[in-house]
């Protein structure tokens, strides 16, 4: 089917009524005469129809509450290893400094060994949430490394294995922890984009991602926005993509390809003073450190750890820029 742009169909009908004659919903969608539906301002497969792909993503930083947040030089990437081990990162210079192994009350894994560090956020605090493979949350220390268990209920709307960030409501300084389903070759759909409360942890669907992704990681930001860290196929190979996710109904609203970059046998993703930060496996050992800065679009390989990382965190009151 040829690739047709919405906007200029917009154009030929004349008006925002939409294609063929039919009204534009009042969640952003068109109507399509057999009951399907395509986004107003653009987007890719969605009911079977083809259309533009989502544009470029913007990362120029936007109004935030800082009120509440320590100075940015105090603020860090953290991340945790498949082995249990708790690092911070410090963006500028590309150092990792070892915080200490973590000893979470965790159970079995899938294959019946010791659950491991699955992903990870962190919160405004400086305190991280980590999934483990026994499907169970965690509060680990950024401090101190110390862990105990949460009242989080595993398999919760069809959600399992996830990754997570934090991204501030609005502007903050309050935040929220999305979390983003996996996919794989006996689940190759993802159940989407959830958000837990770590009051109750409880976990609310927000809805399927538009387009499918898989595996992703997610990183947030004080201004209200979340990003995540893909593939579009089933294994992990590249290319990989950052999307900027619609956190009230977990539509792809832009996304950027990084054909080089293989996440490999172990991922993560944050972003600190307006740059991403791609935490990757591709040979299965250790992991390296992409860094793409936005403002020049440049992608450059910025650390290395001799341990696998397997989830990153970092707090909304990160610096933007």
């Amino acid at each position: 089917m040829a690739r047709v742009g919405l906007a200029a169909l917009l154009v030929a009908c004349g008006s925002r009524t939409g294609l063929f004659g039919e009204a534009a919903d009042d969640d952003g969608f068109i109507l399509l005469p057999d009951g399907g539906r395509v986004p107003r301002d653009g987007g890719t497969f969605v009911d079977g129809a083809m259309f533009d792909a989502p544009p470029l993503i913007d990362a120029m930083p936007r109004d935030a509450s800082r009120l509440d947040c320590p100075d940015a030089e105090a603020t860090l990437i953290y991340v945790v290893t498949g082995t249990n081990e708790l690092y911070s990162f410090y963006p500028p210079d590309g150092t990792f400094t070892f915080i200490s192994n973590i000893a979470c009350p965790a159970g079995q894994g899938p294959n019946g060994d010791p659950a491991t560090p699955f992903s990870m956020a962190v919160d405004r605090r400086g305190v991280a949430q980590v999934l483990f493979t026994d499907d169970r949350l965690y509060r680990v220390s950024t401090a101190t490394g110390a862990c105990v268990s949460t009242p989080y209920q595993p398999n919760q709307q069809g959600f399992t294995a996830f990754g997570m960030g934090y991204a501030t409501n609005a502007a903050g300084p309050t935040e929220s922890l999305f979390v983003a389903g996996t996919a794989d070759q006996n689940n190759p759909t993802s159940p989407g984009l959830g958000r837990i409360d770590t009051a109750s942890f409880a976990l609310t669907r927000v809805g399927a991602f538009v387009p499918n992704i898989n595996r992703a990681e997610l990183t947030g930001t004080g201004d209200g926005r979340l990003f995540a860290f893909y593939t579009k196929g089933i294994d992990n190979g590249p290319p990989s993509y950052i999307g900027e996710i619609n956190t009230n109904n977990a539509r792809v609203v832009a996304e950027t390809p990084f054909p080089t970059v293989d996440q490999g046998a172990g991922w993560a993703f944050a972003f600190w003073g307006g740059d991403f930060y791609m935490f990757t496996s591709p040979s299965g050992g250790g992991s390296d450190v992409t860094r793409w800065r936005p403002a020049d679009n440049s992608v450059n390989n910025v650390g290395t750890l001799p341990s696998r990382v397997v989830g990153a965190g970092v707090s909304t009151c990160a610096p933007s820029q």
